[in-house]
């Protein structure tokens, strides 16, 4: 008579944490692509003076761009059955390290705001200015979406590891 294990393999993981890291990893990536291409919609702050036609403009739209659409494939490749051609380590650990980070420095912004809105912190004068643009309520957004991208990120990252262990 044969024993009837135990230990039950997870049920099948769900995708959606993948998919939606991917679409916040795309809505970061292309506001920096139009950003660089000297587009000022939805920037948080003066995009006048913001840096433009340089090293550090290039970096600042240009490379986030590139890094954050390569986020959204490595999103994809947690949760899609092409990325089990990948060693599981080989993702799902930077893309949870990338999580971490990222949902911190969601929660702090936010953090922030709560503190300098109660009055128990002021901003320096070097970014009052800064903070009383009009377009400083981007910032709620955009550290919004951060917040949900190293979630949602974390939550694939943990399920591929998950799914090794279990041998899927």
């Amino acid at each position: 008579m044969a024993m009837e294990s135990t230990v039950s393999l997870p049920a099948s993981q769900p995708a959606w944490p993948g998919y939606v890291a991917a679409v916040a990893a795309l809505g970061y990536a292309a506001p920096h692509f139009w950003w660089g291409a000297d587009v000022p919609a939805m920037f948080p702050g003066d995009f006048a003076a913001a840096p433009h036609g340089n090293l550090e403009a290039a970096i600042g739209y240009w490379v986030m761009g590139a890094v954050a659409t390569f986020g959204a494939v490595l999103s994809l490749a947690l949760v899609r059955p092409w990325g089990r051609r990948a060693p599981a380590l080989l993702i799902a650990v930077p893309s949870g390290l990338a999580a971490i980070g990222m949902a911190l420095w969601g929660f702090t912004y936010f953090a922030m705001q709560y503190l300098i809105t109660t009055g128990r912190v002021v901003s320096a004068p070097a970014f009052a200015a800064m903070d009383a643009h009009p377009q400083a309520t981007w910032g709620l957004f955009w550290y919004a979406l951060f917040l949900i991208w190293g979630i949602t990120l974390g939550i694939a990252a943990w399920q591929r590891l998950r799914a090794r262990q279990a041998g899927l």
